[in-house]
């Protein structure tokens, strides 16, 4: 029997919300989803390494780790064919962020946001989440 092998791309990906419960998402250049601010793992780096160097690149803040949330698997937003294994944190952030590195437009939303077009750990894992937990 042959078993086709999916390509994996693992990532580390912060869930950051503000006090009106608006999700923090970022459109990398070249790209169409909004998605976590997060990134993939360096070798020989764990998630939560990668995590807080991922949100200093990319929204030029010093966060902390609140808590883990879980490790989920869907498909790439931008890989098409590759599957994304993320582990997700939930993250302060004790200043604003501002767009740096690679990303090309940041913005909050609602949690019922129909207009965005969301990467498929934010529609499907994400945002499911937030509502179940902040919204209840």
């Amino acid at each position: 029997m042959f078993l086709r092998m999916m390509n994996v791309i693992t990532v580390a990906a912060a869930v950051i919300l503000n006090n009106q419960n608006q999700l923090l998402l970022v459109r990398k250049k070249n790209t169409q989803f909004f998605m976590q601010v997060g990134g993939k793992l360096e070798p020989n780096e764990a998630p939560e390494q990668t995590m807080l160097r991922e949100i200093a690149e990319e929204i030029g803040v010093q966060a902390e780790i609140k808590h883990y949330i879980g490790r989920f698997e869907t498909s790439a937003a931008n890989e098409a064919g590759h599957q994304l294994v993320s582990y997700v944190y939930q993250v302060n952030l004790p200043d604003a962020p501002k767009i740096d590195a690679e990303i090309a437009e940041m913005k909050w939303i609602d949690l019922d946001d129909q207009q965005t077009l969301l990467a498929p750990l934010t529609r499907e894992v994400v945002i499911p989440w937030c509502k179940e937990n902040f919204l209840s």
